[in-house]
């Protein structure tokens, strides 16, 4: 199959498309919009230490290794009060402090790619930032950077069926991002960044009424899409080093 190599920047979606990057040796940006790669950056902007683990793995006894706690589903965590893999559940108080996160899309990409020489986390919230550090990772290691939309998973699926459902919101973050990368970009990546531009006056919205915002706004999490949904807040990066994320810039 023909792949993009041609190309400095390109966008490829998933998990196999983070393989595919993985084995070319690219530096990959994940992007998982809603919630992963916001929840990271959010985290780390408040000092706490993220490590991404895979589901299909014992997670809570990884954790016990590392003296880490790990962090439990949205509703679950939310009666006691602990953080979650919703991004407005970290704040200051978690400076320095240990935490395993698990989930389907993003930290599966992560534990997918992570031997590449530079695993960066992207989303809405640090496009700008994370684009500057790939830049300069580019120029010193001369490596290509694959930009990775994670997508959802179908449920239900039948045999025959691919799982992954490629999502709204972790196409235009990737827009955004490959908007401000250097170098020569795929055609995939231009149609990327093409609908970024003519969704950014209103982004907020498309995000609120996509899929992925109702469901999370009918399971009452309407301020993870309000604060996902935001461009260019912070100006954290999380560079995976060996088994957790540390900020880049």
């Amino acid at each position: 199959m023909f792949d993009q190599s041609p190309y400095i920047c390109r966008v490829e979606w998933g998990k196999r498309g983070a393989r595919e990057a993985d084995e070319r040796g690219d530096i990959i940006i994940i992007v998982d919009v809603l919630s992963f790669s916001s929840t990271v950056v959010t985290a780390l902007h408040y000092g706490a230490i993220i490590y991404p683990y895979p589901p299909n793995l014992d997670g809570k006894d990884f954790a016990e290794t590392i003296g880490a706690e790990y962090i439990l589903g949205r509703a679950e965590a939310a009666k006691v009060s602990m953080p979650t893999l919703s991004p407005v559940s970290f704040n200051e108080e978690h400076v320095n402090k240990k935490y395993v996160l698990s989930s389907l899309n993003g930290a599966f990409c992560t534990w997918i790619a992570s031997k590449v020489p530079a695993l960066l986390i992207g989303s809405l919230l640090n496009a700008s930032s994370v684009a500057v550090v790939a830049n300069k990772l580019r120029l010193q290691t001369n490596a290509n950077i694959t930009v990775v939309p994670c997508g959802e998973q179908w449920s239900h699926g039948l045999e025959f069926e691919d799982n992954l459902r490629p999502s709204m919101e972790d196409y235009l973050g990737a827009g955004a991002i490959l908007s401000n990368l250097e170098g020569d970009k795929s055609p995939e990546a231009e149609v990327c960044i093409g609908a970024f531009h003519y969704s950014k006056n209103k982004i907020n919205e498309l995000i609120w009424d996509c899929g992925s915002g109702r469901e999370l706004r009918e399971r009452g999490f309407e301020t993870d899409v309000k604060h996902c949904s935001r461009l260019n807040v912070y100006q954290t990066v999380p560079l995976l080093k060996k088994d957790h994320f540390v900020s880049a810039d």
